[in-house]
Parts: C-alpha cells; structure tokens; sequence
C-alpha cells in the first residue's frame, strides 16, 4: 500500500497512519523516554521501548556493484554471546513513497523472534538512488549483492536466509528466490506470478491498475526500458518487447529454479485483487514441487495484510511469521507449525477459515447452467437440461458501462467489502440495451460457488475487435439487489465483422456462498471502467449460442453443508 498524495489515491494512508509511521521512525532512531512516550497515542510505546531493550535500530546506504546506493534500515538483536548467530529475514519495500519504512510496523516481531532484520527501497523508491526496474534482474542483483553484504556482518546467519515482502516486494522476494539459493524460505502477500496476465488479460489491458501503479512508481523514476514499455501498453502495442520484460519478471517462468531449490513459498491473494492476476498466482502456486501455502481472502489488493505491516493482527504477516519460524528457526511466530495447501475465506465472512491440501481438491465439480431465451432487450434464464440455440441478443457498445462494473473504487472496494458491505447493484435499473442479463431459479438451499467459473458464448462484432465484460452476481429476488462474485473482460480481435466468433474464457476464481432463496445473475455489458475497450464506439455487437454445446456458464456449485 502507499503513503503516496494526493490523498484520493486508492492507495494512500490516511494522516494519523502517516504520523505513526513517522513517530515510530522517531522513536526507533533515537529510543529517548520523550519520542518512546509519545507512542502512547497508539497505544505503541511499550511495544518499542521493549524493542530497543532487546535490539538495536539504524539506518544506512549500501552500494551496489555499479555504485548505486539502496536505502536500508538494519535491526540487530543485543547482547549476542561471542560467536552466536541469528536468522535473518531480508523485506525488500512495497510500491510507496516511505519504500522500506512501511515495515517499520513488523520489527518489533521479528526482533522478539531473534531476527536480524534488513529492510531496504529498491533502486528509484524512496530515498534509493537509480531508475526503477520493476523487479527487473538489476532489482534481483541488488538482491544478490545486499545477501552479500549481511553475510559479512557479526551476528548473520548465512544458512538462515529468508525474504519476506507485500505487493512489489513479493515479487522481488520470489525472483530473488529464484536467482540465489542462499534465500531459504520466502513469503510474499498481494503477490504476482505472471506479470504479463496481470497486465493482459484475454486480450484485455488492465488499464485502471496499470495507470494507478505508473502514478505511484512516478515515469521521471522510470528506466527508460520500462517508459517504453508504459508508452506501449498505453497505445496498445502488445509486441515481444513488452512481453519479454513482463517474462522477465514473472515468478511462474522459474519454477525450475524453485523447485530445484526446494525453496519453500508462502503467496497470500484476495478474491477481488484488481491488480495482479489471481489465476496466474493459483496457477503458478498448483505448478509448484516444494513445501507450499496459499492464503486467499475476501477484498482487493494490499487489503489483508496492512495491519499486519502496522504491527497488528492479519492472517498473512502470522502466517509468515510462522513460516520463517519452520524454516529459518526463529521464535516470531505463535509456536504453532504452518499450515500447508490452500487457506481460504468466503465472501464476506471475515471468520470464515476453510483449508484445503491443494487447490485441486479445493475446487467444486463444475455444474452447467446454459444461456437460454434472450432476445430482444429481454432478460434470458441459466437453466440445466440441454443446451438452447436460436436465440441473439444485440447490445450496444458506447463506451459507458451498463452500472455494473469491476468494483467502484480500485482497492477501496474490496476495504469495504473485508468490513461486510459489498457494493450492491440494484440489477433491475442496469442498462439492457448495454448488458445482457440471465438468471436462475432461485436455489432452495444454501449453496456454495468455490473455484473457477467459465463462460462460453458467441461474439458477432460489426467491426474487426470487439470487447466484453462478464461479471456473476449473487442476486435477491425479494429485493432485486445484487452483489458481484466474479467477473472477467473478453476481447475479440481480428474478427471478420459481421461473422460469430466462439469464445470460452474462465472468470476469476472465487468462493461465495449463496443464502437459500438466491439465484446466480450472469451479465454480459460491452464496457467497464477498469479494462481497455476495443469496441467502435458508437458500434453493436451480438451475443448469441454457438452451434454444438450452445452458450453456457460452468459453475463450480455445491450444497452448503
């Protein structure tokens, strides 16, 4: 998350949150009774007058090999007998102006654990000289060179390595994994796996996510690699260029590497994450040989574990705190071994906690409802039984959206979504000559939607490229209210206008319970604010049922027990 102004950043801390950030940094530098006690406010100030009693603060620049200087702070455990070594837990900054700041929340942790903590901005964040990389392999060289650098110092443990990191921190902390076997165990939250996905998604530019990150990154910043590659992906020039530096940087091209390794991995996601691609990360996590977690819960991205990085409870810093625990040998944790497989909540149960080995058994058998009785600007049915045909629904594409869209507001959504008030559509007052509306029979039991659904539809474009977005919602027949589970953009390129192209995408994963008495609403709209649009607008295109197994939703449904 970032301290970034202005102040309407979806990303932004508020100024209370800052002033503790800055009054934590105070006390931490100069651990005086005056700037301890003024910790007091937040309820801080035994928290780190332990601290400093067991561990000792400062902050540095450290060279790199091409003279670069990264910003560092650097806790070190008190009072080690001669020769006594520590483990070490290395957190390379999120995506923020504070860059390695931000963690300043978790040292009290990890020093009460007997760590040696090195928290440092990668190159062009926060105080650290050089261009920002994104991740890049000077980014994994730092890396390399920092580990380097601690193996020198008194007190390091070079058998007892690990990273840990949020957002653009895990994903340096896995490509550094995946470089430097030296790193034994890595934990990363709101982590990547494919950044080219993240980016691209069934031809689709994230351009909101995209836009918002370039904002926080700051272009002046910017390798001149990476502003051409902005310059691109703004002009939709999705070339080899683009796709090597997103290869470069995805976790999911070193699977060798880890699983050669054996380098244990913990990834923490959200089932609303609007900036990087949950299936990627699912996929990336299910390809994997060693010991692994995954951890995916209810909001968007940064939202689980940012009290955790203030130094208070969520589930994916206590579950890294364990897992350095297993594997480097520390005492930060609970005392309690990790949990393996897949961890998950449901939408919207914060005290929801379900486990699973692995996401193969996660996931519920597909049940197939097909896109029947559209025609006109009337609603359709999801029905069972055999698949319907004959029928086309026009729908015009302006470049507005029909009122339903991703989420409102990127990464606020999902906040309020994690405190029980999802955004509700009201579905009867969406606009159908812009969206085409299907839904079933109200269930007469509690039902649970947990995994991958997918769509299957034929797009007829009256031009060459054509877009749409489909989104699931959990509908109220009582009160025609309606809340999103999933969704997912579809573009259509090179189409010949005029003619029906199949498409078969899947939506993002999701685990949703369904209260008896509610029914599934797909909904199918040709714009949404968070994706790029193909569509000439003004332009129509028609969604009808390709011959064969005709157009269909696959859910993955089954009774609540």
């Amino acid at each position: 998350m970032s301290t970034d102004s202005p102040s309407n950043s979806p990303f932004a801390l508020n100024a209370d949150e800052i002033a503790r950030l800055d009054a934590i940094r105070a006390g931490l530098l100069d651990p005086s009774p005056r700037l301890i006690g003024s910790l007091d406010q937040w309820g801080l100030a035994d928290t780190y007058e332990s601290y400093a009693e067991i561990a000792s603060y400062r902050e540095l620049s450290i060279a790199m090999d091409d003279g670069t200087e990264l910003d560092v702070s650097l806790s070190v455990p008190r009072n080690l007998a001669p020769g006594q070594t520590c483990p070490v837990v290395v957190l390379p900054a999120p995506l923020n102006k504070y860059g390695h700041r931000a963690y300043l929340g978790m040292f009290p942790r990890w020093a009460l654990g007997g760590y040696v903590v090195l928290a440092y901005s990668q190159r062009g964040l926060a105080a650290s000289g050089g261009e920002i990389q994104v991740a890049g392999p000077q980014d994994v060289a730092d890396a390399t060179t920092l580990i380097n650098w601690l193996t020198s110092q008194e007190g390091v443990d070079s058998e007892r390595i690990g990273f840990f990191g949020a957002s653009y921190g895990a994903g340096t902390s896995l490509l550094a994994a995946a470089k430097d076997r030296r790193i034994k165990a890595v934990a990363g939250t709101s982590a990547w796996g494919d950044l080219f996905a993240s980016l691209y998604e069934n031809g689709t530019r994230h351009l909101k996510a995209f836009e918002e990150l370039v904002k926080l990154f700051g272009e002046e910043k910017c390798s001149k690699e990476f502003r051409n590659v902005i310059e691109k992906i703004r002009n939709n020039i999705i070339d080899d260029e683009v796709r090597e530096f997103a290869e470069v940087r995805s976790p999911k091209n070193y699977l060798a590497e880890y699983n050669d390794f054996a380098t244990p991995i913990l990834m923490a996601t959200a089932w609303h994450e609007t900036i990087f691609s949950v299936p990627a990360v699912v996929d990336f996590f299910t390809d994997l040989t060693v010991p692994k977690s995954l951890l995916v819960q209810i909001g968007d991205h940064g939202n689980s574990e940012l009290p955790g990085l203030a130094g208070l409870f969520s589930k994916p810093t206590e579950m890294a705190y364990r897992w350095m625990d297993y594997y480097l040998g520390g005492h930060a944790g609970d005392g309690r071994e990790p949990r393996f497989g897949v961890r998950s909540e449901y939408m919207h149960n914060l005290l929801s906690d379900l486990r699973n080995p692995d996401w193969e058994s996660y996931v519920l058998p597909p049940r197939r409802f097909h896109l029947a009785e559209a025609a006109g600007e009337r609603d359709g049915q999801l029905t069972d039984g055999q698949p319907q045909s004959g029928w086309s629904r026009s729908l015009k594409a302006t470049g507005r959206d029909a009122g339903v869209y991703v989420a409102p507001k990127l990464i606020q959504t999902g906040l309020a979504e994690r405190a029980g008030l999802p955004h509700v559509y009201r579905t009867a007052e969406l606009d159908r000559d812009l969206a085409a509306v299907w839904t079933t029979a109200p269930f007469t039991q509690s039902m649970r939607l947990q995994g991958t659904a997918e769509v299957r539809v034929a797009v007829k474009p009256r031009a060459m490229d054509a877009t749409i977005v489909a989104y699931l919602l959990d509908c109220d027949p009582a009160t025609g209210k309606a809340q999103i589970i999933t969704h997912a953009p579809y573009t259509v390129t090179n189409a010949e206008a005029g003619q029906a192209t199949t498409v078969t995408f899947p939506l993002q994963p999701a685990h949703y319970v369904l209260a008896a008495g509610r029914r599934l609403q797909l909904v199918i709209g040709t714009h949404d604010p968070f994706f790029s649009d193909a569509n000439s607008a003004p332009t129509t295109l028609d969604i009808t049922a390709p011959e064969g197994a005709g157009a269909y939703l696959d859910v993955p449904l089954g009774s609540v027990d």
